[in-house]
């Protein structure tokens, strides 16, 4: 199989890494094959939207969900390096406010399989980074929602060495204690 799996401390959110080829040319690697990603993860979805970003080093996008419409999304790095982060947002989950970081990056080809029920959010750690998540509902911005970066309940240890760069709606966004979660 040209996909190995494996898996996080949050068992259902897995770390992607594909076969890649490469000579004095550049590289080759299947990015995304639909009955490959089923057999290799047992997981089953659909993937209805893309979603690419750019940003800048320091920025901090996250943490992010939605109410109703909850995403899965399967996220990589095309360009440049990030600390990508999935909480467990699920009140019946022995894992319910945990949280997995992996470093995904242009060189490693890594992708992160972020299931439904949890947060997703990501630090850019090098100059730039450009990022493309397949996202297995559509947005619907009037049940997006986001917990804190830096939620002493959660405790996420990014990688900073100053204050991230924010949106607006990251730097109101609730903690994990106050915060509108899904069913």
């Amino acid at each position: 199989m040209n996909l190995t799996v494996t898996q996080t401390a949050l068992p259902e959110v897995l770390v992607l890494e594909p076969r890649v080829f490469g000579d004095d040319r550049g590289f080759f690697f299947e990015s995304f094959n639909s009955r490959v990603f089923e057999q290799a993860t047992g997981v089953k979805r659909e993937f209805v939207q893309d979603n690419h970003s750019r940003s800048v080093r320091n920025v901090l996008r996250g943490l992010h969900y939605q109410i109703q419409h909850p995403q899965g999304k399967l996220v990589r790095a095309l360009r440049g390096e990030i600390f990508d982060v999935a909480v467990d947002l699920r009140r019946s989950s022995p894992n319910f406010g945990k949280w997995v970081g992996v470093f995904l990056s242009s060189d490693n080809k890594r992708q992160l399989w972020v299931p439904e029920g949890f947060a997703h959010g990501f630090l850019v750690v090098s100059e730039e980074a450009e990022v493309l998540y397949k996202a297995t509902d559509y947005w619907y911005p009037e049940h997006e929602r986001a917990v804190v970066w830096n939620d002493a309940e959660i405790g996420i240890s990014w990688p900073l060495s100053e204050t991230p760069v924010l949106a607006s709606k990251d730097a109101l966004a609730e903690s994990l204690l106050h915060a509108e979660l899904p069913l």
